[in-house]
C-alpha cells in the first residue's frame, strides 16, 4: 500500500482529523459520514468490518447506531486514536480494533453482514485482492468510494507526494466482476479535489459546495465528479 510508513507514524496519527476534516473538511467528513449511512442502514443489530478505520470516524459513528463494529487498520497509532474515541463516545464494548492486513484478513468466510472501506482504494497497490478479500468475508454487502481518472483530481494528484491511484468506471466494474460483486447502486460527487476544501475557512468553502453540488447535479455532473461510492452485493 502506497505511504505505509507514513501512515503508520505517531504523529500522523495524532494530526490527520485535524489536517483533513476541519476548516472546508468538515464538509468532507459529513459527506463520508452520510454516504456510508445511507448504503448500510439500518445497522443496528448488524455486525460490520470497515477495513483501513484509521481514527475511528466510522466505527463509532455506526456502534452509536446499534451496530457491532470491527476496525482494521495497519496503523497502531491510529488504532489507539480509535479507541479513544470509542471510549469518548460511549461505545467501546460494541467495537473491536485489530491490527492487520487488509489482503489477508482473519477472518473466515461469510462472517460479516457488511463490509465497507474508505479512503483506501487510492492507496492500494493490488486493489483486486483487497476487493476479493473483502467480499470473501461479507455475508452481504461490499460498500467503497474511488477517487476517479477523467475528473479535477487528475491534476491536483499531481501534488500530492505520494499520489493516489485512479479509477475508471470500466476498471471499477472489472474489479467488482472479478470479486463476485454486483452493484446495486453508484453515486458520485465532489466537482472540486478534496484538498481545495480543506485550504479554506468552513463558511467559505460551504459557498463552493453549493456551487458543486449544483454542477453536480446536472447531467454532465457524474462524469466530472472526483469521488465515486460504489455499493455492492455478494453474489
Amino acid at each position: 500500500m502506497k505511504g505505509q510508513e507514513w501512515y503508520q507514524a505517531d504523529d500522523v496519527a495524532e494530526d490527520y482529523d485535524t489536517k483533513r476534516f476541519s476548516r472546508g473538511g468538515r464538509l468532507i467528513d459529513q459527506r463520508e459520514k452520510q454516504a456510508v449511512l445511507n448504503a448500510l442502514s439500518p445497522v443496528e443489530g448488524r455486525r460490520i468490518l470497515e477495513i483501513a478505520c484509521g481514527t475511528g470516524r466510522f466505527t463509532s459513528m455506526l456502534a452509536k447506531r446499534g451496530a457491532d463494529v470491527t476496525g482494521i487498520d495497519i496503523s497502531a497509532a491510529m488504532l489507539q486514536q480509535g479507541r479513544e474515541k470509542a471510549q469518548q463516545n460511549g461505545v467501546p464494548d460494541h467495537i473491536e480494533f485489530i491490527r492487520g492486513d487488509a489482503a489477508r484478513l482473519p477472518f473466515p468466510d461469510n462472517y460479516f453482514d457488511s463490509v465497507f472501506a474508505m479512503r483506501f482504494f487510492h492507496l492500494a497497490d493490488t486493489p483486486a485482492s483487497f476487493l476479493s478479500e473483502m467480499s470473501r468475508v461479507s455475508r452481504e454487502q461490499v460498500f467503497f468510494d474511488t477517487f476517479n481518472r477523467y475528473s479535477t483530481r487528475t491534476v491536483y494528484n499531481w501534488l500530492l507526494p505520494m499520489g493516489s491511484r485512479l479509477y475508471s468506471e470500466n476498471e471499477v466494474n472489472r474489479l467488482l466482476s472479478g470479486a463476485s460483486l454486483t452493484l446495486v447502486d453508484e453515486s458520485h460527487d465532489f466537482i472540486l479535489p478534496y484538498g481545495f476544501y480543506r485550504q479554506i475557512p468552513d463558511e467559505i468553502a460551504s459557498t463552493f459546495r453549493e456551487a458543486d453540488t449544483t454542477v453536480g447535479s446536472t447531467t454532465i455532473g457524474d462524469r466530472l465528479a472526483s469521488v465515486s461510492y460504489w455499493n455492492t452485493r455478494v453474489v
